[in-house]
């Protein structure tokens, strides 16, 4: 397992990170146990993972709980990170929004509390105040942003030290690379990347878009005439599955899973910190972990970097990957 610094913080984290949104929203990602959260997070510890994020509103607490009943007894060994709603970033309701989040978990302290989404309705710096107050109290280490686009990212740091923004980046969702991943490199915000196989669609397991589950194929990568899909847009289908298709050869050709692959040339790109993966077994974390000692060559990263262009070209600049237009700014 490789380790970074969180920004210019002490604190160090794997550049594996476990994603708990599973284990609290059955309705997004079907049942799932208790038990089985439980032991995926003693496995990632296990295998020397000690970056775990959530959010109080994964199940509005339910996400939580599980990572705090796993971490018992080992919360030393983690660091934590969660996200405040964007419904709750006025100085009251975040304040009490924390003290949620630290009784679910069970602890003391958040190490990196992050704003989920921008509230325009809100003052920033009503909400940079209640931040710093919290960590002033010791009840939070660091602060970061979750899907902060330019705009709001420039202006949180023109009030506040920010040591990351939590985005999708993947092989497949290359938006943030227009603008957002250079002013995050420029001002040392570390990059914390969700959805890094593209909601499996860089495992390889699917061979067309009919074949994604209807729940998960409502991105900006499907066609809008998706039953559960609401940016109203004609998609990216072909573009996907032929890169899909160029992708498969590029791997057979490096000697590993696709997903393995992708994971390789995500933590190459510049100003990743971690990336987040979402398995929900000890087994299905094992199919990931080959990534954390992976090597691609200059070549071949550039090579996948090609192989997507179109598809890059196709989502357009739109970071917000459901949503159109975007609600990141």
């Amino acid at each position: 397992m490789q380790y970074r610094k969180l920004g210019n913080t002490d604190i160090t984290v794997s550049e594996m990170a476990l994603g708990c949104w599973p284990f609290g929203e059955p309705a997004y990602w079907g049942e799932q146990s208790d038990e089985d959260s439980i032991a995926t997070v003693h496995a990632a510890l296990d295998a020397g993972i000690n970056f775990f994020d959530t959010a109080e509103a994964y199940g509005w607490g339910a996400s939580e709980r599980v990572l705090g009943l796993a971490l018992a007894g080992r919360r030393d060994k983690a660091v934590i990170a969660s996200k405040v709603a964007k419904k709750n970033l006025a100085p009251a309701d975040l304040a009490a929004a924390c003290e949620r989040s630290l009784k679910a978990l069970g602890t003391d302290w958040i190490d990196l509390y992050q704003l989920h989404w921008a509230n325009a309705d809100i003052p920033l710096a009503d909400t940079v105040g209640a931040l710093q107050r919290l960590k002033e109290a010791g009840k939070i280490r660091a602060i970061g942003v979750s899907n902060f686009a330019v705009r709001d990212l420039t202006d949180l740091l023109a009030l506040s030290e920010c040591v990351t923004d939590q985005l999708p980046f993947s092989l497949l969702w290359r938006v943030i690379e227009h603008e957002i991943q250079p002013l995050c490199v420029a001002r040392g915000v570390g990059l914390i990347c969700y959805s890094p196989l593209a909601q499996g669609l860089l495992t390889g397991r699917y061979r067309s878009a009919d074949e994604v589950p209807e729940g998960i194929a409502q991105s900006r990568w499907y066609s809008s005439a998706r039953p559960k899909a609401k940016h109203g847009e004609p998609g990216a289908e072909a573009e996907v599955f032929e890169a899909l298709d160029t992708l498969r050869g590029l791997a057979e050709e490096a000697g590993m899973p696709m997903a393995i692959m992708a994971l390789a040339w995500l933590r190459a790109q510049p100003g990743v910190t971690s990336y987040l993966v979402g398995a929900r077994k000890p087994e299905e974390l094992g199919w990931n972990l080959p990534a954390t000692q992976a090597k691609l060559s200059a070549d071949m990263l550039a090579r996948l970097s090609a192989a997507t262009e179109t598809v890059k070209a196709k989502v357009g600049r739109n970071p917000d990957m459901w949503v159109s237009p975007g609600r990141m700014r």
